[in-house]
C-alpha cells in the first residue's frame, strides 16, 4: 500500500516540476506539509523524494530541504532534442558547441550597438542572480539567445528557441551553497568584472560562469569573430566539465 501511495505522490510532484509549477531551483514543500497535503505518512514522502532524486528531478540538501532541478523537455512536433540522461546532456553540449561557436563568430561581425547593450544588461542580471538558480538559468538562456539573435541567421536562432531554457542545466552544484556570498557586476571597460559567490567546492564556480559569459561579450564588443568563437567554446567546454564533475562521472574532479 505504501508503495502505491509513494508512486502516486511521485507522479504528482513530477507533474508539478515538469509543468513548471515548481521552478528549477525552487524549494519543494517541507516533508510535513507534503504529508498533510497528500494525506500520507512522512515515510511515504521520504520514499517519493528519494525516487525523484534518482530520476534527477530533485536534489536534497541535508539540513536545507529538497530543490527542483531542470526537468527534461518533452519532444514536440518540431522534433526538439530531449535531454533525459547524463549522456543526453553531454551530447546536447556537443551540439551547442557546434551551433553556438559559429553563432558567436557571426554575432561579432553583425551585432548592433543596441544588441551589445542588451547583452551587457543581461550579463549584469545574470551576475546579480547568484543564490537564485532559477532566475540565473533564465538570464543564462536569454544571454545565449541574444548572441544567436545578433548572428543575424534565423535558422541559428530557431535552433536555440527549439532547445529552450532546458539547454541550461540546473546542476546540483548551483543548489549546494553556503549561506554567505555576494554578487558584483560590470561591463567591458568599466566597473569590477565578475560576480562572487560561495559554493561547496570552495567558491568561484558561479563567478567563473559569469566570467565565461563576459569573455564572450568582450569579444563581441571588439568585433573579433575568432575570439568570440573561442570564448564560446571555452564556456561550453567548461560547462561540460562541470556537468561531469557534478554527476560524479569525472573521477579526476
Amino acid at each position: 500500500m505504501a508503495q502505491t501511495l509513494s508512486g502516486t505522490l511521485v507522479e504528482a510532484l513530477r507533474t508539478r516540476i515538469v509543468n513548471g509549477d515548481i521552478a528549477p531551483g525552487e524549494k519543494l514543500p517541507s516533508e510535513p506539509r507534503l504529508a498533510v497535503e497528500h494525506q500520507v505518512s512522512r515515510t511515504v514522502v521520504r520514499e517519493a523524494i528519494a525516487r525523484l532524486n534518482l530520476e534527477g528531478l530533485v536534489h536534497t540538501r541535508r539540513g536545507s530541504g529538497s530543490y527542483a532541478l531542470t526537468p527534461p523537455a518533452e519532444a514536440d512536433d518540431g522534433g526538439a532534442p530531449v535531454a533525459r540522461s547524463l549522456a543526453d546532456r553531454l551530447a546536447l553540449v556537443e551540439y551547442r558547441l557546434a551551433l553556438e561557436s559559429e553563432a558567436a563568430a557571426l554575432a561579432a561581425t553583425r551585432r548592433t550597438s543596441a544588441q551589445l547593450a542588451a547583452l551587457g544588461d543581461r550579463l549584469d542580471a545574470l551576475a546579480s542572480s547568484d543564490g537564485h538558480p532559477a532566475t540565473a538559468m533564465q538570464h543564462d538562456f536569454a544571454f545565449h539567445r541574444l548572441v544567436a539573435e545578433a548572428a543575424g541567421n534565423r535558422f541559428l536562432l530557431e535552433a536555440l528557441d527549439r532547445l529552450g531554457p532546458q539547454m541550461i542545466a540546473m546542476p546540483r552544484g548551483r543548489l549546494d551553497r553556503s549561506d554567505d556570498g555576494g554578487a558584483g557586476n560590470g561591463r567591458p571597460g568599466g566597473g569590477p568584472a565578475g560576480a562572487s559567490g560561495a559554493d561547496p567546492h570552495g567558491g568561484g564556480r558561479f563567478a567563473g560562469v559569469v566570467q565565461e559569459h563576459r569573455a564572450v561579450l568582450d569579444a563581441l564588443a571588439a568585433q573579433d569573430p575568432l575570439a568570440a568563437s573561442a570564448a564560446m567554446r571555452v564556456h561550453l567546454a567548461s560547462s561540460r566539465r562541470r556537468l561531469l564533475q557534478e554527476s560524479g562521472a569525472d573521477a579526476a574532479g
